[in-house]
């Protein structure tokens, strides 16, 4: 049977577009400022709930983790039941999780909220984005209203710790999360007053044995990694779950090959430029991760900072990231993206290399100097990620090209806080975390400068005639076999 044809809706107009950018920017202000927030706020909730260094990995990492788990599958929903309907659901479910994370009794009930937390966050951004895309609908209008998505990113990277540092300090730990309510209640209202309805129309199939192979992959290796220092990384249970991780990644690349319609296209992978977008989105975020990990319990618990004060120290970092944000963008447009990826790697392996010398005694100075330059890396190193994730794929195949490159970002910082928090663990004892975090953080910042020397390589051989030649080859791959290339085959054969 036909589907009804449904009536295209009138054109908005450009003010009401604008408003709708900016609601949907106000999504994502909340959930990056969630993350940065929230690390800042660590020392205070280790204090105040008895936490050890695995339960602060853990409430970072219970939300990062499900946010990585569900974007597609929230962005595939939201083709199928409407896109604003599932925004509004992400806004009332983040705002419930924050909400329940502000009365946590217990580090238990903390991490359970910040799940809550991640899975109407998850809701949000890819949905947040494609209602942009549909609203948008000139390309140059599109590009520009793209471009101030990116910007508000790094806006919520600059004011998270400084926003953060203030809660913390004057109205202690649970303010960060209780700021997300007023917000998360405006954006609510203002999008069931002016953000129209839209649906895909073709909704791509729903993948739940897909869904539930990436859940239990990234949750076996993630839960591995963090317990692995205090369990014993050869005992059985660790053992198995590493084993459980691989066969699960095993058993997801081949069912989703078989799939004309999969929640994750393994296919993709065939370009050199997808692979390495995706490749050097998991070593950045890992070491900004890693980066906001240390450096929140180095400034608070070693030096013996402020919150306040803590922030402070790295806004640097957070104001290059969004001061070269949009520089980098435009360094893309004209050069492409090897200039932005190669600069941006040397900046992170310099940072990280003068952050392997720290002492509890470290000047000032020096300190700021790598923070300015890690900024300066992470700024530039951002936006080519999803330019090359998506050059020479199909336009129908770019959305889903760009979702795998925001799962691989959170996929990232999930593992770059296990595997950095787990090593620089090792050194430190039980709940201390004292001065000799200082030196058990030098194997934390060797891992991170092994990222950027990654991002580095990564830049130079993705970027090469070779592998935009591979780009070419899988587009026209995809396009042979794209799921509308083989009806419009059924129906030319009858």
């Amino acid at each position: 049977m036909d589907r009804p044809i449904q009536r295209q809706a009138p054109p908005l107009t450009r003010r009401r577009r604008l408003l709708v950018l900016g609601i949907c920017s106000l999504s994502l202000l909340i959930v990056g400022l969630d993350t940065t927030i929230v690390n800042v706020a660590l020392p205070a909730i280790h204090s105040s709930l008895h936490a050890s260094l695995s339960g602060l990995q853990w409430t970072v990492d219970a939300y990062t983790l499900v946010l990585a788990s569900l974007l597609m599958l929230a962005g595939s929903t939201a083709d199928r039941v409407g896109r604003r309907r599932t925004f509004q659901t992400g806004l009332v479910v983040f705002s419930l999780g924050s909400l329940l994370c502000a009365l946590a009794p217990t580090l238990g009930f903390l991490i359970t909220a910040r799940v809550v937390q991640a899975v109407g966050g998850a809701m949000l951004n890819p949905v947040a984005m494609s209602i942009v895309r549909n609203v948008f609908e000139d390309p140059r209008e599109r590009a520009q209203a793209i471009g101030v998505w990116g910007g508000v990113f790094g806006l919520s990277l600059a004011l998270g710790p400084i926003v953060g540092g203030v809660l913390v300090s004057s109205l202690g730990w649970r303010s960060v999360f209780l700021v997300n309510l007023p917000v998360g209640l405006v954006a609510i209202v203002l999008t069931a007053l002016f953000v129209p309805e839209s649906r895909a129309p073709r909704p791509r199939r729903l993948d739940p044995v897909g869904q539930v192979l990436v859940i239990v992959a990234l949750a076996s290796l993630t839960y591995a990694i963090i317990e692995g220092g205090q369990a014993g990384w050869l005992s059985p249970g660790i053992i198995s779950l590493f084993v459980l991780s691989l066969a699960s990644f095993g058993a997801l690349i081949g069912y989703e090959l078989r799939r004309d319609e999969p929640l994750l296209e393994v296919r993709f992978f065939r370009s050199a430029p997808f692979s390495g977008a995706s490749a050097i989105a998991v070593c950045l975020f890992a070491a900004m991760g890693g980066f906001l990990f240390l450096t929140t319990l180095y400034l608070q618990n070693v030096r013996g900072l402020s919150p306040f004060h803590a922030g402070l120290y790295m806004l640097p970092m957070a104001g290059m990231t969004l001061v070269f944000a949009p520089v980098s963008g435009r360094l893309v447009g004209r050069f492409g993206s090897r200039p932005s990826l190669l600069v941006g790697g040397v900046a992170l392996v310099v940072s990280a290399l003068m952050l392997t010398r720290l002492r509890a005694s470290t000047p000032t100075g020096y300190l700021l100097v790598a923070y300015l330059i890690f900024g300066l890396g992470s700024g530039l190193l951002n936006p080519p990620i999803t330019n090359t994730a998506v050059s020479g794929m199909p336009p129908a195949q770019a959305g889903v090209a760009a979702a795998v490159a925001s799962t691989s970002r959170q996929v990232g910082m999930t593992l770059g806080v296990a595997v950095v928090g787990a090593v620089a663990g090792g050194g430190v004892a039980g709940l201390r975390l004292g001065p000799a975090f200082a030196l058990a953080s030098h194997a934390g910042w060797w891992i991170i400068t092994g990222l950027g020397v990654a991002v580095l390589v990564l830049g130079i051989v993705t970027t090469t005639q070779w592998a935009l030649r591979t780009a070419s080859d899988t587009a026209a791959r995809l396009l042979a076999v794209s799921p509308a290339s083989v009806y419009a085959h059924k129906v030319a054969s009858g």
